[in-house]
């Protein structure tokens, strides 16, 4: 761990302390500011003095709360929008202890204002404090300052691949000083005296880590490398095989003394299921009221707009539309109604060559000329999918997921794709929020696949909040 970056985080403990003693002075100050007190006078009496000790525990109680978050952790780095997105989840996890401490204690505070203003501004003034200190930690990249000098070992093309990054993505803080290709016994001894040279030339020139970038690289070869990091302290990486880059989650436990290692397929396995369909249900009720307006003006609307159904839910025949859920389980599915009825077929004879999905088992139409006019209006922004509202609710989906797919687009997925079936598929996922259709369908596979494989409620709320953003970008197929 570099000096600086442990100064950093050590430096962001009373910089968070500063900007939530900020943002509840800030909050004061605007309840009781002229402009404020003219729309709706204060008829409670707050004495400043007394405000700011509530302040400063309050303040103290966050930092527990930011602490328990993960907010300090330095061995975690991540990027900086994860990093706000945790920050928004700390202050909102904070803001609900102090709503539960006046229940119980009425007189803390008279104003509901300044308790919502506090935790907004909160959330504002945290978050330019931590982009503060990235800012100027990029800057001091440019000084040497901080950066980590690295050794990469392989001959490989994941070894190209980081040699590039590093050397394009100056502010990753990460400098090459050597790439060797190997490491027999007589690299070794070279890179001893390389070591050996660079500690004499100055403590900017310290090599502070080695990475095996080479999964290919021989058991001896790696072993004698892990060693050689061991005896000159540095600190040791490497890239993960092929089964290694599957199984990012382990459990590890004893039967007769031999340690048996189970391969966790997603973290939504135990009560990661359980907190992910309470979100569920809360969160598409609450989507349910909320939305509630235009899902009945759209139904109105799809009416009007042409013969037909409300909701699309019957193929051409009058069968049942499935989609294949959880476990490659069909379920009953429908949504609102954006082409003109008994046309569904047409997308595998007529229309099959306007397909601009060709990569995949899926299809898509450009231009599609069986889209009513107020469906492509719902298409383009996504409304005829808020019916899956309702599907969320009764339990065939989920808010956030890889998207539902017909039985006849999964009967053609090969054998990787198949993992994205493990969840119940989502109405938004990392795939639509990354590029919607525009994609291919690997690309999404491997999307979903991340998200399967690293779920947590705290990236539901990411997909989540990025989703809208996502909707009001084009896309190829609408």
């Amino acid at each position: 761990m570099k000096r600086s970056e442990l100064f950093f985080s050590f430096l962001l403990v009373p910089l968070d302390f500063l900007m939530i003693v900020l943002a509840g002075m800030s909050a004061y100050y605007i309840r009781f500011s002229e402009f404020t007190t003219e729309i709706r006078p204060a008829i409670f009496n707050l004495p400043l003095g007394g405000y700011f000790k509530i302040v400063l525990f309050i303040a103290l109680t966050w930092l527990v709360v930011f602490a328990l978050s993960g907010l300090y952790n330095i061995k975690d780095a991540r990027k900086l929008s994860k990093e706000i997105m945790r920050v928004i989840l700390a202050c909102s996890t904070g803001f609900v202890l102090i709503v539960v401490l006046i229940f119980f204690r009425r007189e803390l505070f008279d104003s509901r204002f300044i308790v919502l203003a506090g935790w907004i501004i909160a959330i504002i003034y945290v978050s330019i404090g931590r982009i503060l200190i990235r800012f100027i930690q990029r800057a001091l990249f440019k000084y040497g300052i901080g950066v980590h000098k690295v050794i990469l070992v392989g001959n490989s093309q994941t070894t190209e691949n980081l040699m590039h990054y590093y050397s394009s993505a100056r502010n990753s803080g990460f400098d090459i000083v050597k790439r060797l290709r190997n490491f027999d016994i007589e690299t070794a001894d070279d890179l001893a005296g390389f070591l050996k040279n660079h500690r004499n030339g100055g403590a900017g020139k310290k090599v502070d880590e080695i990475i095996q970038s080479d999964p290919n690289l021989s058991k001896t070869e790696i072993l004698r490398l892990y060693d050689f990091a061991d005896e000159y302290h540095l600190t040791f990486k490497y890239a993960a095989d092929l089964l290694g880059t599957k199984v990012l989650k382990t459990e590890v436990a004893e039967t007769a003394g031999i340690p048996i290692v189970e391969v966790k397929k997603t973290p939504l396995d135990g009560w990661g299921r359980i907190v992910k369909r309470l979100f569920d249900v809360v969160g598409s009720l609450l989507l349910i009221i909320a939305l509630s307006p235009i899902l009945l003006i759209t139904a109105i609307m799809v009416k009007l707009d042409s013969h037909g159904p409300i909701f699309f839910s019957r193929r051409d025949d009058g069968e049942i539309v499935y989609r294949v859920g959880q476990g490659g389980k069909l379920f009953r599915y429908f949504k609102f109604r954006s082409m003109v009825p008994n046309m569904d077929g047409k997308r595998y004879t007529e229309l099959a060559d306007k397909n601009i999905r060709d990569d995949g088992p899926m299809v898509k139409i450009k231009d599609d000329p069986r889209v009513t006019r107020f469906g492509k209006f719902i298409r383009r922004w996504s409304i005829d999918e808020l019916a899956e509202l309702f599907l969320v609710l009764r339990g065939n989906m989920s808010l956030v997921g890889p998207r539902p797919h017909l039985p006849e687009e999964v009967a053609k997925y090969e054998h990787r794709h198949k993992k994205t079936l493990t969840i119940k598929p989502g109405m938004t996922g990392l795939a639509q929020i990354s590029g919607r259709s525009d994609l291919t369908f690997e690309e999404e596979v491997k999307l979903d696949a991340y998200y399967i494989e690293n779920w947590s409620l705290l990236l539901d709320l990411m997909v989540l909040l990025r989703t809208p953003l996502a909707v009001t970008r084009g896309r190829k197929a609408e």
